[in-house]
């Protein structure tokens, strides 16, 4: 029976077995852990969670007038309050895996989401991008985009990693549109997975590889260079179809 990406996966036989085995890496050392660190882009600017400096604005921004749909799928709940705010950022700040960034969007200078590098697994070259909140002032726009290019450029260029995953629920769809959009490769439907609020919870798996990445990182810098944009801030050429492309034939820049 052929499973789902059997055709890709890396092989050799064996000379003492006559067994397929994966080859040999070339850097096959443990990946640098992610650190507290600001990572900068054109639209936005990703920083360590801090309690004082971000408490106000990304409470603002988790708890707009449809903020119970904005938190159905997470497995974090709307803060009802600042002190509820207090208690999510002092768990947050302790944490070193998940990893927790605020996203600022540079052109208001406002926290509005936030993300966390996790499931960190430096000898297997393994992390995660999630626990993804993506206010209203940035849903949709070239931030979130590049919030998620500089966790992918710093994990893959900087950090040594091989593999860079996406998780949603099974039901949520814009999550899965989301990743597909991003260049990541569907791998997955879990089933019964986990257990989130007293719901069961079907997980769906998405991850790109490092393989990929140089297609891929060339389809985001196209996609999030002013001149892919008009005057009215609208895209001219969508990130789906050049990360299709980078996928499908590893070219992503356009060509007269």
């Amino acid at each position: 029976m052929q499973v789902l990406h059997d055709n890709a996966v890396p092989r050799e036989i064996d000379a003492d077995t006559g067994l397929p085995i994966g080859p040999h890496l070339t850097y096959p050392n443990p990946a640098q852990r992610p650190q507290r660190v600001v990572l900068e882009g054109r639209y936005c600017r990703l920083e360590p969670i801090d309690p004082v400096r971000h408490r106000e604005q990304l409470y603002a921004a988790s708890t707009p007038v449809d903020a119970a749909r904005r938190f159905r799928y997470l497995f974090d709940t709307v803060p009802q309050s600042l002190a509820d705010m207090d208690a999510w950022l002092s768990k947050a700040t302790a944490s070193d895996d998940p990893l927790v960034f605020a996203v600022i969007d540079r052109r208001s200078g406002r926290v509005e989401g936030r993300q966390t590098l996790m499931r960190i697994t430096p000898e297997h070259q393994s992390l995660e991008i999630g626990n993804i909140y993506w206010g209203p002032a940035i849903s949709r726009t070239p931030v979130t985009t590049e919030a998620n290019y500089l966790f992918a450029a710093y994990a893959f260029d900087t950090l040594g990693y091989r593999r860079y995953e996406w998780k949603c629920d099974a039901l949520n769809a814009p999550s899965r549109r989301a990743a597909e959009r991003f260049g990541f490769t569907y791998e997955g439907h879990f089933r019964r997975a986990v257990i989130n609020k007293g719901r069961t919870r079907d997980t769906i798996w998405f991850a790109m590889i490092r393989d990929e990445w140089p297609a891929l990182k060339a389809a985001y810098q196209y996609w999030l260079a002013p001149v892919n944009f008009d005057a009215e801030g609208r895209q001219r050429t969508r990130l789906g179809e050049l990360t299709k492309q980078a996928l499908v034939s590893g070219d992503s820049v356009p060509t007269a």
